[in-house]
Parts: C-alpha cells; structure tokens; sequence
C-alpha cells in the first residue's frame, strides 16, 4: 500500500497535520480504510499543505 509517511509524526497543533507527511490525524488514523482512489486524492494535496505548513512557520520564526 502507498502511503507518504516519512516516520516524522508529528501533528501541528493549529492545522492539526503532519509535519512529516501532511495528513489529518484522522486521515492517518483510516488510511488502510481508504481505498486507492481515496489515498491518491489525499496524496495529490500533500505537497501544498506542507508548503503552507512551512510558510506558516517561517512566518512564526519557528519549525512546525
């Protein structure tokens, strides 16, 4: 199964994703529920959440 985790979990507490990989806690909590549509749909929006989280903490002077 596909899954984007890079083994950095975790959770930002304003956005409440990932900081490794992007996901919800909930998306983490059911993605070997998920079926493949559902994982590449959420895949598909990881590379910009992450951009945001990253731009959220250079904003803040500190590392999400």
């Amino acid at each position: 199964m596909e899954t984007p985790c890079v083994n950095v979990c975790l959770l930002d507490e304003k956005s409440g994703l990932c900081a490794g990989c992007g996901r919800s806690g909930d998306e983490i909590a059911r993605w070997v529920e998920m079926t493949p549509d559902e994982r590449r749909d959420i895949m598909a929006t990881l590379p910009e959440r992450l951009e945001r989280l990253e731009r959220r903490a250079e904003a803040e002077g500190s590392r999400a």
